[in-house]
């Protein structure tokens, strides 16, 4: 038996609340950094980069989230938003915020 549409928004939202939070914690982090000695700044550099990386794919995953979230409230959800055939459950289970079926997402 598939996965309802409240167990996808459920999921989909208990994913964003732990993407925002990763997001805080990152913003945290690269706010604390205060060192003065050069090659330990060097270094607390090189892992901002790192921790700027995450934050944007977080950032990015969230928009995908946003976007499938307001997909379910208009009841379109699960549906291509290029071609408008279905989203295949296992699709969704593995990418629940795709806005693509397995054709179109191969297209792309």
């Amino acid at each position: 038996m598939g996965k309802t549409l409240a167990d996808r928004k459920a999921h989909l939202i208990d994913r964003r609340t732990k993407l925002a939070d990763r997001m805080a914690a990152i913003e945290s982090e690269l706010d604390s950094h205060q060192n003065r000695d050069w090659e330990d700044l060097a270094t607390e550099r090189e892992g901002d980069e790192v921790l700027e990386s995450i934050g944007l794919s977080a950032q990015a995953e969230t928009r995908m989230i946003d976007a499938a979230l307001a997909r379910l409230e208009a009841g379109s959800y699960g549906l291509c938003v290029r071609c408008g055939d279905e989203i295949g459950e296992a699709r969704l289970d593995v990418l629940p915020f795709t806005p693509l079926c397995r054709s179109c997402a191969a297209k792309a």
